[in-house]
């Protein structure tokens, strides 16, 4: 058991009989701002501005990618892949979040696919520790850096990255098109891998 803001988490490998409770996660978030996306021939710019009301965003059940090779099934048998599953389990017993990482060679890049907090669990630390996890895979495997996506209406996940050190460092305005997305912007954070 790890503490995290005087709570006693457990922090491990993803279980295929996680699978079920990782999907059921709350992902969704509320904020009172959004990064608003400029984008010019020369680059983009990007500006928080506030949101009123505020805006609830819930990701639709068929958001992935069909990427998350390393889901649950990301312990034992990723072993030897580059995807991996972690998991924060608080005392209770019940999934306080996950991350689920997958790690190129060709590039060393390991490319956080996925990464939420239940509710209940967030501004304590927990997320932060979860990356410290995937940093120290990112580690084990050699990665040069760990590179994520992230939508701009998403300032609380974007203000977390910029604090652990990510920086902006991409932008794609056609990613969510077609999508229940439509409407926002892809950004792209990296860091080197510490």
């Amino acid at each position: 058991m790890t503490t995290v803001d005087e709570t006693a988490y457990e922090f491990r490998t993803a279980r295929p009989e996680d699978t079920a409770t990782i999907e059921a996660l709350d992902g969704s978030f509320t904020t009172s701002t959004v990064f608003q996306v400029a984008a010019s021939d020369a680059g983009f710019a990007l500006r928080e501005v506030p949101v009123d009301p505020p805006l609830t965003k819930v990701f639709p059940e068929d958001d992935s990618d069909g990427d998350e090779e390393g889901g649950a099934e990301g312990g034992a048998d990723g072993e030897e892949s580059g995807s991996r599953t972690f998991v924060a389990v608080g005392a209770d017993g019940e999934l306080a979040g996950f991350v689920a990482v997958s790690y190129s060679p060709w590039n060393r890049r390991l490319t956080i696919e996925d990464i939420e907090v239940a509710p209940d669990h967030r501004g304590r630390g927990v997320g932060r520790a979860l990356m410290g996890h995937a940093v120290g895979f990112a580690r084990e495997r050699g990665a040069g850096h760990i590179w994520l996506e992230v939508t701009n209406v998403n300032a609380p996940a974007i203000h977390a990255y910029r604090r652990m050190g990510f920086a902006f460092c991409g932008l794609d305005t056609a990613l969510y098109h077609g999508t229940e997305s439509e409407g926002e912007q892809a950004i792209y954070m990296s860091m080197p891998c510490p």
